[in-house]
């Protein structure tokens, strides 16, 4: 788990470890990939009616669009070892974890209603805080997004052991 130092009241440093953190886990699989990005996708291209009805057909969608969420948010805001903190790091790190907080708790007490949330934050997310010179626009950047996680997603089923 990931660590923060931070100051005590007595003036010495700390360590805590914050309880909204990401705990490891095992890669999406390559079904859940394809579900969780088709959904943003579908919903730029054509606006809620594309996307209509997929959420309550597809009860798990909501927890793979968090997924998704938590493995573009988390590295694009969280502070890093490597990286001087500064206000700003602090500020960006601390705005990824409320983020994905509040989307973890809508997909937990509503999951048919998050769906679509998750996937706008995605968006949003994706257009505003993630611009790809490579791939100007946001589908493209999310196409990219999917074909790499793809590749991992199919790396981690043909492993030995894996689950398949």
């Amino acid at each position: 788990m990931r660590k923060r130092r931070r100051e005590s009241h007595g003036g010495h440093r700390e360590e805590s470890v914050m309880p909204y953190l990401i705990p490891s886990r095992t890669p999406l699989a390559p079904e859940q990939v394809e579900r969780g990005f088709d959904y943003p996708l579908a919903l730029q291209a054509g606006g809620g009616a594309a996307v209509a009805g997929r959420a309550e057909a597809d009860p798990e969608l909501a927890f793979v669009l968090l997924r998704l969420a938590e493995d573009i948010i988390w590295p694009a805001t969280a502070m890093d070892g490597e990286t001087a903190s500064s206000a700003d790091s602090f500020a960006l790190d601390e705005a990824g974890c409320v983020l994905l907080t509040a989307l973890r708790d809508w997909a937990r007490d509503s999951p048919t209603t998050a769906a679509p949330g998750i996937a706008r934050s995605i968006l949003r997310f994706t257009a505003n805080v993630l611009p790809d010179a490579d791939h100007p626009d946001t589908a493209g950047t999310l196409e990219a997004m999917r074909n790499e996680r793809l590749v991992l997603a199919h790396a981690v089923c043909s492993a030995p052991g894996a689950h398949q």
